[in-house]
């Protein structure tokens, strides 16, 4: 059977574990997966501190972690199409239990193994021996062969290094060392991925997994119809915001497009899009859903062990990117329903005028504002006035605001049964939809207030956030059959919540094995990347090929990054291109003048590992959506990669300016960018659209292209009419930081030698200390230097200082020193750019009256 006429129930059990036996195995696989789930919970919960028993180590939770994992990865999914799907062989329950012994063997002799660190015994060596192989199968089986070939590639060249040619070449790795790097030690397999897969993204997705068994989902999707059903390409449209929602918490693309293009694709085709254009429309939102925080597909997490910042900065990166980029799917959909002609579906109430909208709107941000605030200081205030009993006072105040929130639930009528083969003749009100789910909000809120607010660590936010869930899943049917008395409705019973929260539980396991195992494969990859040095490689062979133009080396780590990513998860990929590319584009710009942040070299590559999930020929989510549209996976993906270009521009725009990503950028200033790079957005969708107005002619389209470049990076053009940098002659270094106020960084051009001793180049960004003179401010720097032959070399780096956290070194030679100039602010560019679209506008709206 195809992908492209795989049903939907077919594509949900792929994604879950394709295999569904009947009787004692399908209980034993859910009890597995049940068990699995109340692990994490114990573990990511204050109670075994508090209790005194069952606290698990780093090490000791990953095994368990990835003990649970393989042993449902060989229960679950079948290792060929042939194999059964309604029983399990005996052979896959040897192989699962044989890996998970594998697996556990880290915390079965963990004391025994801290005692002797690198001494590998015999019993070590099978252990590594046999996991390692049944890791790549159960990989394999659980997410394709792609990832499972890329961790063998990697394998065999840890072993074959001496063997390799030319720049290949490495001194290799003894195969008792390959084991206890990747098996037995925590730099491979059990490696920070598995840590983070363990630490918090299972509680994420196990968050999602009770939301939606909840009932969120549906909530999520017949709010979205009810708010904008009724514009042009309204199904559309809703499908954008529905995805988005979801994605927020959602750690997969393909499941993202499953369980929200199942109701909105055939929406989005009844009003007048194609298979291929409804299932795009989807993918780009699902595929979205990715880069939206807190989530981001797990990989934010991963980002905060592999960048070395906190959550909440990694959230404040990545919002401003992923919310204009959101913005403009929901234009370009525009611009598709004005391209078609098509209509939105017929509301049940009587239109409001725009005035009556507004003030509503203004009325609704007045009152959440004034609740957020009365809450923050509220519990402010309570917090140090309670002490111990706080967290019983704000407990009792959830709880109180619970019951409110079921109340009026109950005085609305409930949501219409979800059923996505059901005609939508008219859309339903908005007011009684948004009124009547509001309770699901509450542990969406409670997660962010951990997040954000209380500073908690992510995965005991996520367990705050579950335990709110469980309470909403225990309690809601019977509540909400109590308050509401019109007896016209029965919601269920006490029981009816125990079997959700017991299915819910199950979900969330089941979402988890492919993750689990992907972290598990990649770790592999990080494994050898860390003991062979092939880190290196890559960046002198993206050298050698971009022939040291910084564009040209984007574009080919772009080009890697999907390539890479094909086939692979959210997590696997970012964990894989991550590992291997980023450090490319940090050492490679640096020796082009280019010092990037390390934030965003990880988004940049994140971007381009999620948009393999897009692109053809292996775009998975592509293929989900033309399975669920019934329309031609290829041209639905190419639509979708079509859709997705505002994706793949923005990763190059704030690589060159990280304004976008509110680095080092003040409130105002950050409101600012924010409105700009939004216009910006929208004008390039525009533009790659051909629509604006009205039908844009070619040239149109390339002028606002280039007023969305303008409004993007208006640096480039203004350091063209001023030079944005004074050079000085490194001779000139003391002067340079006596006459630069403190504060200002300042670029130092360096030729030292990398890690084989080969010379080469890079600059270095210092922020000048404060100081009295220019030698002060050098020896706050950290620095001494020499001159010998005409050259300055650097002598001294003190310890600890400032110079040595930017990689400063004893020998370097110092070749050029630039600081920053009293320029206009780049800011003016936008004034042409803004006249150029005013043209634009009038040359099309004097079209469209005519």
């Amino acid at each position: 059977m195809s992908e492209k006429h795989l049903s939907t129930e077919e594509l949900v059990a792929q994604d879950v574990g394709a295999r569904s036996p009947q009787g004692f195995m399908a209980s034993v696989i859910a009890g597995l997966a049940l068990l699995w789930s109340l692990f994490q919970l114990w573990i990511a919960s204050p109670l075994p501190f508090i209790l005194g028993f069952g606290v698990f180590n780093n090490t000791e939770s990953r095994s368990i972690h990835l003990t649970f994992a393989l042993l449902l990865a060989f229960l679950a999914y079948p290792a060929f199409k042939r194999s059964p799907r309604n029983r399990v062989p005996m052979v896959d329950l040897a192989l699962g239990l044989i890996a998970a012994a594998s697996a556990a063997y880290l915390f079965v002799m963990y004391q025994e193994l801290s005692q002797r660190p690198g001494n590998l015994t015999t019993a070590d060596l099978v252990a590594a021996c046999i996991g390692l192989p049944l890791l790549l199968e159960a990989t394999r089986r659980a997410l394709g062969p792609a990832l499972a070939i890329i961790a063998l590639t990697f394998l065999i060249y840890s072993l074959a290094g001496p063997y390799m040619p030319g720049l290949l070449a490495h001194r290799g790795v003894s195969f008792t060392a390959l084991a206890n790097h990747q098996w037995i030690t925590t730099e491979g397999v059990f490696g920070i991925a598995l840590g983070v897969s363990t630490s918090f993204v299972f509680l994420f997705v196990l968050f999602g997994a009770l939301l939606e068994r909840a009932g969120a989902g549906h909530y999520f999707i017949q709010l979205a119809f009810s708010l904008l059903g009724h514009l042009k390409g309204g199904p559309a449209k809703a499908a954008v915001v529905s995805s988005g929602l979801t994605g927020l918490i959602s750690g997969s693309s393909i499941a993202n497009v499953v369980t929200t293009g199942t109701f909105t694709i055939p929406m989005m085709k009844r009003t007048g899009f194609s298979s291929e254009k409804a299932g795009a429309v989807e993918v780009a939102s699902s595929v979205n859903g990715q880069i939206m925080p807190p989530v981001m597909g797990a990989a934010a997490f991963l980002m905060v062990e592999y960048v070395g910042i906190p959550y909440t900065e990694v959230i404040k990166h990545a919002f401003l990117p992923a919310l204009i980029s959101y913005i403009a799917l929901f234009y370009i959909v525009h611009l598709e329903s004005l391209k078609l002609g098509l209509q939105g579906l017929p509301r049940h109430q009587q239109t409001r005028s725009w005035l009556q909208r507004l003030m509503g709107f203004a009325f609704g941000v007045a009152l959440i504002s004034g609740l957020s605030l009365a809450v923050y200081y509220g519990l402010g205030w309570l917090k140090p006035a309670l002490g111990d009993a706080a967290i019983w006072v704000i407990g009792g105040l959830v709880a109180v605001v619970y019951l409110g929130l079921l109340k009026i639930a109950a005085s609305n009528p409930p949501l219409p049964p979800e059923d996505p083969d059901t005609p939508l003749e008219a859309l339903p009100q908005t007011k009684p939809i948004l009124l009547s789910g509001l309770h699901f909000l509450l542990p969406v809120i409670v997660l962010v207030w951990c997040l954000m607010i209380e500073r908690l660590s992510p995965g005991l936010s996520a367990f705050w956030g579950s335990v709110i869930l469980v309470i909403i899943l225990l309690t809601q049917r019977p509540l909400l059959n109590w308050l509401r008395k019109d007896g016209r409705h029965d919601h269920g019973t006490f029981a009816d919540g125990l079997v959700d929260l017991r299915e819910g539980l199950i979900a969330g396991a089941r979402n988890m094995i492919g993750i689990g195992i992907a972290t598990a494969a990649a770790g592999i990859i990080v494994g050898a990347v860390s003991q062979t040095g092939v880190g290196l490689v890559l960046a002198d062979l993206v050298e050698l090929l971009s022939m040291g133009n910084l564009l040209l080396m984007l574009l080919l780590t772009a080009f890697l990054s999907l390539i890479l990513g094909m086939g692979l998860p959210t997590t696997a990929n970012y964990i894989v291109v991550s590992s291997l590319l980023a450090p490319v584009i940090v050492a490679l710009g640096q020796q082009n003048g280019l010092i990037v942040p390390l934030i965003a070299v990880h988004l940049f590559v994140f971007y381009f590992g999620i948009m393999a999930d897009v692109t053809p020929p292996v775009g998975l989510a592509s293929f989900a959506a033309a399975a669920v549209s019934k329309g031609d996976p290829i041209k639905t993906g190419v639509t979708a990669f079509y859709y997705s270009l505002r994706t793949a521009a923005l990763p190059f725009l704030f690589i060159f300016n990280t304004d976008l990503l509110l680095i080092n950028v003040d409130f105002w200033h950050g409101v600012l960018i924010f409105i700009v790079a939004t216009i910006a957005m929208l004008i390039f969708a525009a533009g790659t659209q051909g629509y604006f107005l009205v039908k844009s002619r070619w040239y149109e389209s390339v002028l606002l292209l280039l007023v969305a470049f303008t409004l993007f990076r208006p640096g480039f053009w203004m350091d063209m009419v001023h030079p944005p940098y004074q050079d000085f002659e490194p001779t000139q270094l003391v002067q340079a930081l006596d006459d630069t106020h403190a504060g200002t960084q300042v670029r130092l051009r360096i030729l030292g030698e990398d890690a084989v001793g080969d010379p080469r180049e890079l600059s270095v960004l210092l922020t000048i200390p404060e100081g009295s003179n220019g030698q002060e401010r050098l020896e706050n720097l950290g620095i001494e230097y020499y001159e010998q032959d005409g050259k300055i070399l650097i002598d001294t780096v003190a310890f600890g200082s400032p110079a040595a956290a930017a990689g400063l070194e004893f020998d370097q030679q110092i070749m050029a020193v630039r600081v920053p100039t009293e320029g206009w602010p780049k800011e003016l560019m936008w004034v042409p750019g803004f006249a150029l679209f005013a043209l634009i506008v009038w040359m099309q709206r004097r079209r469209r009256r005519h």
